[in-house]
């Protein structure tokens, strides 16, 4: 009796702590699938930002049209250094930094902002931030109707 008493004792000696290692690991994972979360979620919100400030920065800088063609009826085109000192001021006033581009013709312009999202919970692993790019672009229209119905 004595010998199958300690036989059992010992082992349930071993099986101590294994629930512990393993709420411990479940811990850091679950920890883990909430930093990648929140960081994902934030660099998400920083993309659509990005976005959303080079889309008016283009618009911005769509504002300023080529006076001389204009006003004669040639044609509705950015003046290129205008558009992209408006676009720029835009993205100043924001805080943000961009390039602007006017395409050949005058009729596009294209606005790219290049900036970082700081992590929140990856920099514990040594991701410190994300890179994230965001892109706009506006196109002067001169003379478009909608169709009827519309």
């Amino acid at each position: 009796m004595t010998v199958r008493w300690m036989r059992r004792r010992r082992d349930q000696a071993d099986d101590r702590g294994g629930v512990t290692v393993f709420v411990a690991v479940c811990v850091i994972a679950l920890i883990g699938i909430i930093g990648i979360a929140i960081d994902g979620g934030g660099k998400m919100r920083a993309v659509e930002r990005a976005d959303y400030l080079a889309g008016e920065a283009a618009r911005a800088g769509g504002q300023a049209i080529d006076p001389a063609q204009a006003v004669t009826g040639k044609a509705i085109v950015a003046d290129p250094q205008a558009a992209a000192a408006a676009a720029q001021a835009y993205l100043h006033s924001a805080g943000a930094t961009g390039t602007v581009a006017v395409s050949g013709d005058g009729r596009t312009l294209t606005v790219t902002i290049n900036g970082s999202y700081d992590t929140k919970f990856l920099s514990v692993v040594g991701i410190g931030s994300l890179s994230v790019t965001g892109r706009g672009k506006a196109t002067l229209l001169n003379g478009v109707t909608a169709p009827e119905g519309h």
